[in-house]
């Protein structure tokens, strides 16, 4: 019988380093100073088949024509999105929305990463959703589905790691506070 050793981000740095590390309400301070339109071109390019990967044109056409909007709370971030030509396309974010759905930073990170399911959060009401339902019922399961490791396996192995290390933080810093 062997036994299996998961290698945690509280393995790799101790709860002080991880409590430090900043929190989605520094970054929002960040991005609040950049120029218009930076964010909408940063989140499109990451959202780019070169760095995305090709997402498949059946499993996003349900956006084509409709908009979304994704909305991170603690980082006062808004994206709004639609599909052109089978592609996700970020709008400019002062845009109204079909519908959107809204989540806390960290939340929206182990949604996309897959470590925590949309339901989980939809239930404990970290998770919301405005609007046209049915559209945001139909993201929701896009996100909550998508072979993310399968379309880039470099960037779902990133978002992975990227995702467990801003729980352990999240935890560090909460661990602090109670």
């Amino acid at each position: 019988m062997s036994s299996h050793f998961a290698l945690t981000p509280e393995h790799i740095l101790p709860a002080f380093v991880l409590k430090r590390l900043p929190s989605p309400r520094f970054w929002a301070r960040i991005q609040r100073c950049l120029p218009p339109g930076f964010r909408q071109r940063l989140a499109q390019e990451l959202l780019s088949p070169r760095l995305l990967g090709q997402l498949p044109a059946e499993r996003i056409r349900f956006l084509q024509g409709r908009t979304l909007a994704i909305q991170c709370q603690d980082m006062e971030l808004r994206l709004v999105l639609t599909v052109e030509n089978d592609r996700i396309c970020v709008l400019d974010e002062n845009l109204p929305a079909d519908a959107t759905v809204e989540a806390n930073t960290l939340d929206l990170l182990l949604l996309a990463s897959q470590l925590e399911d949309a339901d989980t959060l939809f239930f404990h009401r970290r998770l919301r959703m405005t609007g046209d339902t049915a559209l945001g019922l139909q993201a929701r399961n896009l996100m909550d589905q998508l072979p993310i490791d399968q379309i880039n396996p470099h960037l779902g192995l990133l978002l992975n790691h990227f995702s467990r290390m801003a729980k352990a933080a999240h935890r560090a810093r909460y661990a602090e506070t109670h």
